[in-house]
């Protein structure tokens, strides 16, 4: 527990900022998930206490993740109702119980470092431009979308052109404000005395939204905002209303097939996108921890079970509010741990104070994050490591900007393994330069590398094709791990049809195919 608040001077600014990041975010994706607001509320809860003191991440935070939303808006149709929904949840989170008992989060392992650093890049600029309606007082769309397309029917550009033909005054003004503090907190003021450090820009910023959304309302300015362009989180009446707004499960569904095939969905979908999250979250982290992402994946399998025991949506690791932890100052997991709390805390007692919180701050505050995460020196340091690095990179981000996160994940993946075979087809073996021997006969060297794939089987072809007749050719094994059968085999009948051009062949540690491959 010492441990645990050994940081707490920069965990808890941090943890205030992820805490203002994460309130829009839950009841934007709950909206467009077709649940309950408070819902999203709840998982935002449970991400942050139950998932943070179960997680061995430093600096992930979790809670209701957009990729979801479609989903479980779609579930929630199919299976009839929102407490079925929860049962499907609850099995999810336990399938993923299992996967991290079953040691299954090895899988983060296989992401290359271009596409993480893609995704990173691809969900700043995404977290930019989706930002810049609400920075302009367009807040028609659900907050925390990460979807080229958007439920309204707009998508990410035309959202855009909207909110420039529908400006509001005085979102444009909060938010204005909001970004010349910001810039001057992270440029100058943190530099000039520890105080800065402590409490936070983002901190100062919402309270002047407040203020300034206050000042809106007496009529000092005639920039009034609308309902739409705040916070708005439910409101109970007591302590009993806040109880209240708990669902719980309907197991009477366990018997209902369809509850299985959901919860599998869920369980995937969330932990491709909590692995994908460690790994770049690790990236982000200035101390270069490692998190056990078997770990992890049992946490969340944790906080999956209890957010639907509670009525809650599912929960992932979510980059948005991690990298706002990571940038703000947060050291430790306690950050996200208290952003939890703070949530619960907030939802039982000052939810109509938070419900004065201009959109138009808090986009501020996220278009800081995006730009940290997508910084042009990256592109150029990208371009400067090679097209092996850079077109994976380049093509994650352009994927996710154009689809969505695990699409535009998908899409860079695809681009490394193309490179990774590339590589492998390059190098399936090395030729040297022609000897002549003493009998006048060329004499061909060739050396077949450690691992040789049937991927390899075409290069090997176009080499001993090569071979002119009446030479030499010396088939050298002996660095060999591992030659695919077909490769073998290829080599076999090369040997036997060698004589016809008079070529001679000379292996060297060469397995027979039948010693090698039994069946």
């Amino acid at each position: 527990m010492k441990t645990l608040f050994k940081d707490f001077k920069q965990d808890l600014p941090a943890s205030i900022v992820v805490f203002f990041v994460a309130v829009p975010l839950c009841l934007g994706i709950a909206l467009a998930s077709g649940a309950p607001l408070f819902a999203g509320i709840i998982a935002g809860i449970v991400g942050g206490i139950v998932v943070g003191i179960a997680s061995g991440s430093p600096l992930g935070v979790s809670g209701p993740a957009a990729g979801l939303a479609v989903i479980v808006l779609s579930s929630i149709a199919s299976l009839g109702s929102w407490q079925a929904f929860l049962t499907a949840v609850v099995l999810a989170g336990i399938i993923q119980m299992i996967l991290g008992y079953a040691k299954a989060g090895f899988i983060a392992y296989f992401f290359p470092t271009s596409v993480i650093k893609g995704m990173l890049t691809g969900i700043g600029l995404l977290i930019i431009l989706k930002q810049i309606p609400h920075a302009l007082g367009w807040d028609k769309a659900e907050e925390g979308s990460l979807s080229f397309m958007q439920s309204d029917g707009q998508n990410t550009f035309s959202e855009i052109g909207k909110a420039l033909q529908y400006f509001t005054p005085g979102a444009v003004l909060i938010s204005v404000l909001s970004l010349a503090v910001l810039i001057l907190w992270d440029k100058v003021l943190t530099k000039k005395h520890k105080i800065f450090q402590l409490l936070q820009g983002p901190i100062v910023v919402v309270v002047l939204g407040i203020v300034m959304n206050m000042m809106f309302q007496n009529g000092m300015l005639d920039f009034t905002l609308a309902a739409d362009q705040v916070v708005r989180i439910p409101v109970p009446e007591d302590f009993t209303g806040f109880i209240g707004q708990f669902t719980f499960p309907d197991f009477s569904v366990l018997t209902n097939f369809e509850v299985y095939k959901i919860a599998v969905v869920i369980a995937i979908v969330a932990s491709l996108e909590t692995l994908l999250c460690v790994e770049a979250t690790d990236k982000l982290d200035p101390y270069k921890r490692i998190t056990p992402t078997n770990r992890e994946l049992k946490a969340q399998g944790l906080g999956n079970i209890v957010s639907g025991l509670i009525g809650g949506l599912p929960v992932t690791q979510v980059i948005v509010r991690s990298s706002a932890n990571i940038s703000f100052g947060g050291k430790t997991k306690m950050s996200a741990i208290l952003h939890g709390v703070f949530l619960l805390i907030s939802a039982i007692t000052i939810a109509s104070v938070l419900n004065m919180i201009p959109l138009a701050s808090l986009a501020a505050i996220l278009l800081m994050v995006g730009y940290k995460l997508a910084k042009p020196a990256l592109f150029k340091q990208m371009y400067k490591l090679g097209w092996e690095q850079f077109i994976p990179f380049t093509a994650t981000v352009v994927a996710i900007l154009a689809t969505d996160l695990l699409i535009g994940i998908t899409v860079g993946i695809l681009f490394g393994i193309f490179y990774t075979l590339r590589h492998s087809y390059r190098n399936s073996h090395h030729m040297k330069d022609l000897i002549t021997s003493e009998g006048g006969k060329q004499i061909h060297h060739i050396t077949l590398a450690e691992e040789v794939s049937f991927f390899n089987k075409a290069n090997v072809v176009k080499s001993l094709d090569s071979i002119p007749p009446n030479s030499k050719v010396i088939i050298d094994c002996s660095k060999s791990k591992s030659i695919a059968y077909d490769v073998v085999e290829l080599i076999k009948d090369y040997e036997s049809n060698a004589k016809n051009k008079n070529i001679e062949v000379e292996m060297i540690n060469f397995i027979e195919p039948e010693k090698t491959y039994k069946l």
